[in-house]
């Protein structure tokens, strides 16, 4: 993957995996005028090289009853005490670790379903960061989000209430597929196997493939599921560079108007609202650290920024890398 052509098809090729509904290997395929056998002759290249992993989808961070809480995490260690990682990348709500320059040596993002598994891992955090030799670490709670993974999220409005059982669909969906999509079957076994509890709870024991395809479908045309994607290493595809910019506008009247301008970059692929003195939080990625400069300046070219404050990621500790590009 050294040339601009091979990096222009794997680009191509990932973007023929995400979408609106699941993978069908036989229109993906002639959206881009190959034929199966070479379509999947290349993905499979792709999968050999690590340039793409495993299938996975993107969730609404307004989904009903309960929008979606995001947690940002920021501690202070250093590279004496890889067990802290370790502990930290067990926890399921884990979105993304990065190890960054700055006062803070790592940087995650976090995002939960109810207040109650939200303080159920906060107390787990508390527990691994009693053991850790800084002892240093906050937590930011975000108030709104503006965009995620790529997709801006503003004008969806969700009027579709999920239950127990859906959310198992949509954690299956995002956390435990593979190399290929996870059949309808397979999300059926999955639920039987390792979640009966839960469908005694919701009386529900007798859940048919059927029944799984309809919810699915479901949650597609609610737009809880908003997209299709596929988790790919963005370095070997040409983004060199990702930053954790946050942003203060000149007038905190105009954060909603500032981020609804934010979100339209290509360069931002997720974007908060914070309660800080920075109160825009955003993450960036760019296929070369020169872009970063340009992206900075013509931030500034608005006339509506005060400041910025950037820190560099250095290692994806636990890859955040299914977002949509152009």
């Amino acid at each position: 993957m050294n040339d601009m052509i091979d990096r222009e098809e794997a680009q191509n090729l990932i973007k023929t995996l995400c979408g609106k509904t699941k993978l069908i290997m036989s229109e993906n395929s002639r959206a881009i005028g190959l034929a199966r056998q070479t379509f999947q002759s290349k993905l499979d290249n792709l999968r050999e090289k690590k340039i793409i992993t495993t299938f996975s989808i993107i969730i609404n961070p307004y989904i009903r009853p309960n929008n979606l809480k995001y947690v940002i995490l920021e501690i202070k260690t250093n590279p004496k005490e890889p067990k802290l990682v370790e502990e930290l990348l067990k926890i399921s709500n884990m979105m993304m670790i990065d190890g960054i320059f700055g006062e803070f040596s790592l940087i995650a993002l976090l995002n939960f379903k109810s207040n109650e598994e939200y303080y159920n891992v906060l107390n787990k955090i508390d527990r691994i960061m009693a053991d850790s030799y800084f002892k240093k670490y906050q937590i930011i709670e975000t108030i709104k989000v503006f965009k995620t993974n790529g997709i801006q999220v503003k004008n969806i409005n969700l009027k579709y209430t999920i239950d127990e059982i859906d959310y198992l669909i949509l954690d299956i969906l995002q956390h435990q597929q593979g190399v290929k999509p996870i059949s309808t079957y397979e999300i059926r076994d999955k639920i039987i196997t390792n979640f009966s509890a839960v469908l005694k709870k919701s009386d529900k024991m007798d859940i048919s493939q059927s029944t799984i395809h309809n919810r699915i479908k479901k949650l597609e045309n609610s737009e809880v599921i908003l997209n299709y994607m596929i988790n790919f290493c963005p370095k070997k595809v040409g983004f060199k560079g990702k930053y954790i910019v946050r942003i203060k506008p000149k007038n905190p009247s105009k954060y909603d108007d500032l981020a609804y301008k934010l979100e339209n970059k290509k360069e931002i692929t997720d974007l908060f609202r914070i309660g800080e003195q920075y109160g825009l939080f955003a993450i960036v990625r760019v296929k070369k650290v020169s872009d970063y400069g340009k992206f900075i300046k013509e931030l500034y070219d608005t006339e509506e920024i005060e400041d910025t404050f950037t820190n560099f990621v250095l290692d994806e500790l636990k890859p955040y890398t299914h977002f949509l590009f152009n």
